[in-house]
């Protein structure tokens, strides 16, 4: 930091302009893997899918979201079985033909620079139902709904059916189904891979105590309802070449009384950097509970990412409403995450990387297609 008397003159310009070499547009390194900037695309679900099958729509949008300067860009949700998914129009990633598909929007997001990244999921209680358009209503049986997973058989709200709590065979099963979608992601091209352990999906209701009120070895104590997501983490490993990161989202809190709060986060994240096999905690917060209340304002969740960084030692990535370059810069130059997800901003403009790095005064290439527009 410049040590000049900003009292008048040439100092005093010269300190009021960005300074050179914003964080970020630094380029960060996780295992082997390099991204250009300091920028992932949130996992956005699109909804869009048929039989958990991409489409143009997911290639277009990620696409954008890549040619638009995104140093990361991370596919939605994307579940580990047909019974995973939260409505039928979900992603999937149980079959080659899927792989397949993905891997046509690995490759065009790595040919513009981004690193491709994908997050694995399974929805538990919360599936089964209509898209948010359609009233995110419980779908029954004779209509295409199938049975839920959850640690214990209580509903997300009381109209929905119970899920079915999970026998050990089960868990077992699920574990299984996640590295398995792991080797597909690895087959398909992907850099990153992230579990989602978050907003109220299988793998955080096994560390919630509100959803989890099991009595053996997967409830009870905190260590215990992190077991499960422990014994996901090594069996991915397993699939997950050791040169690529691995990314957990974590609800680093559940905005209700008696849910998972920050100091237990921190002892989550704690769990996992023990594995050896983490390498960012992606903080985010809430969905566990209907009973919850947010008031969300601008940078609201980033006291979580680095709270953990600080607290553990581990890379984080912060999230929500993240919306402006000098916001993003700060948080990064103040060492308080490492990364920077961001969900509806980039939704509403692909290219507000672009557009950041010329308010940073950033020096980033454009896509060469659209280098005319780069002075506009």
């Amino acid at each position: 930091m410049s040590t000049a008397n900003p009292g008048s003159g040439e100092d005093a310009r010269r300190i009021a302009r960005p300074a050179p070499d914003p964080f970020l547009f630094r380029p960060i390194s996780l295992r082997g893997v390099t991204a250009r900037n300091r920028i992932m695309l949130s996992p956005l679900c699109e909804y869009s899918a048929e039989e958990g099958m991409p489409n143009d729509w997911h290639l277009v949008h990620l696409g954008a979201r890549a040619v638009g300067g995104a140093g990361i860009v991370c596919v939605e949700a994307t579940h580990v079985s047909p019974e995973g998914r939260i409505t039928p129009h979900c992603l999937g990633l149980w079959n080659a033909a899927q792989r397949d598909a993905l891997a046509r929007i690995a490759a065009f997001v790595a040919k513009q620079g981004a690193v491709p990244a994908i997050q694995l999921a399974h929805a538990g209680r919360k599936g089964s139902v209509t898209r948010p358009w359609e009233g995110t209503r419980p779908i029954p049986p004779e209509a295409g709904g199938w049975q839920t997973l959850a640690p214990s058989a209580l509903p997300f709200l009381p109209h929905h059916p119970p899920p079915r709590a999970m026998t050990r065979a089960d868990i077992a099963e699920v574990t299984g189904q996640f590295a398995r979608s792991a080797a597909l992601a690895r087959e398909a091209g992907f850099a990153i891979l992230e579990l989602h352990a978050a907003h109220g999906y299988l793998l955080h209701s096994f560390l919630s105590p509100l959803s989890n009120r099991r009595e053996d070895e997967y409830g009870g104590s905190l260590q215990n309802r992190a077991r499960f997501l422990l014994e996901v983490v090594a069996a991915v490993r397993a699939e997950w070449p050791a040169e690529r990161p691995l990314f957990v989202r974590l609800s680093c809190t559940e905005w209700v009384e008696g849910g998972l709060t920050l100091s237990d986060a921190i002892e989550i994240a704690r769990l996992l950097q023990a594995t050896g096999g983490v390498d960012v905690i992606d903080c985010s917060s809430g969905g566990g509970d209907a009973r919850q209340r947010i008031r969300p304002f601008p940078g609201y969740q980033v006291p979580f990412a680095e709270a953990i960084r600080r607290e553990v030692g581990i890379a984080t990535a912060a999230v929500g409403l993240i919306t402006t370059p000098e916001m993003a810069e700060e948080i990064l130059a103040n060492g308080r995450a490492d990364l920077i997800v961001m969900g509806r901003k980039l939704m509403a403009d692909p290219h507000w990387p672009l557009k950041a790095a010329r308010a940073l005064h950033a020096e980033v290439a454009w896509p060469v297609q659209y280098e005319r527009a780069s002075l506009t």
